[in-house]
């Protein structure tokens, strides 16, 4: 015979730390510990990583969102996986540190834990990594989500303006050039630069470029397009695959460094191992 309600809030016990306009923020020791309590209004903190065997567990009760802790990351981003298997479900969800909070501790979690990765339906919540668990929970409590559909994923933001009216616009791919870019915007971008890559980069004809090495790859695939840009006298460099994931321009433009690079873009002082934003820059106001 199933548990009653009664029996399982029992064997899932959990914390109501704030409670505000019919929404609570809720603190739990494991993500196993998620119920139809939670469905629809509660922000949960379960100091569980998040996985995505965990994700899956807090995904079936559908709560307002989810920070949890990163088990320190570990091999192929075990511990994080489950962030992008939340979003696509349109659920915001971001972890902690995990040296800054215990595992298993819920409420250690939402005092003591500092955010340090986010999904994009979070990100448009507001929630940034350096930001308290309670913090972030607090924006999750009473912020909606302005993009919860993967399809219209589209992050753009115009970082640096230069005098002469050209910008550096950091973007996820290259197929999300405008055609206000043309001969206009450095395009910092995280889509490999291979074949088909440069094939984007002609369609776009941006002022520079710095895309992602895809890791060199087969014959240093990875990078072929560079050439190509070089013949069509674009200038453009690459985001070395070990210092910033691959499909994230934003953390290749605030961590990343440079591997690669054309002769056009070494014309206007690109070099390898600078920063992708010093590099950006150099492309920016490089040229005539």
């Amino acid at each position: 015979m199933g548990k009653t309600l009664l029996e399982r809030e029992q064997d899932h016990p959990q914390e109501i730390v704030v409670e505000r306009g019919g929404r609570r923020i809720v603190t739990m020791d494991s993500a196993r510990y998620v119920d139809e309590r939670n469905t629809g209004r509660d922000v949960v903190v379960p100091a569980s990583y998040i996985g995505v065997l965990p994700a899956r567990m807090v995904a079936v009760h559908r709560p307002r969102a989810v920070i949890g802790h990163d088990a320190c990351v570990g091999k192929d981003g075990a511990g994080i996986a489950g962030l992008w298997y939340l979003e696509a479900l349109g659920i915001a969800a971001a972890c902690a540190d995990g040296m800054t909070a215990d595992m298993g501790n819920g409420e250690d979690l939402y005092r003591s834990g500092v955010v340090k990765h986010v999904n994009y339906v979070a990100e448009t919540c507001g929630v940034r990594p350096g930001m308290s668990v309670a913090e972030a929970a607090d924006l999750l409590l009473d912020t909606d989500p302005t993009d919860t559909e993967v399809g219209n994923k589209i992050r753009r933001e115009v970082v640096e303006t230069h005098e002469s009216g050209r910008r550096v616009v950091v973007t996820d791919s290259i197929v999300w050039a405008y055609p206000e870019d043309e001969n206009t915007s450095v395009l910092v971008t995280a889509g490999h630069t291979g074949r088909s890559g440069a094939k984007f980069l002609l369609e776009a004809k941006p002022w520079g470029f710095i895309c992602h090495d895809g890791g060199m790859s087969k014959n240093r695939s990875g990078i072929a397009g560079l050439a190509t840009a070089d013949e069509a006298g674009l200038a453009g460099a690459c985001i070395d695959g070990t210092t910033a994931p691959i499909g994230d321009a934003f953390a290749g433009y605030e961590y990343g460094l440079i591997s690669a690079h054309n002769q056009a873009a070494a014309k206007r002082g690109v070099e390898v191992g600078m920063t992708v934003k010093e590099a950006a820059h150099r492309l920016l106001v490089g040229g005539a």
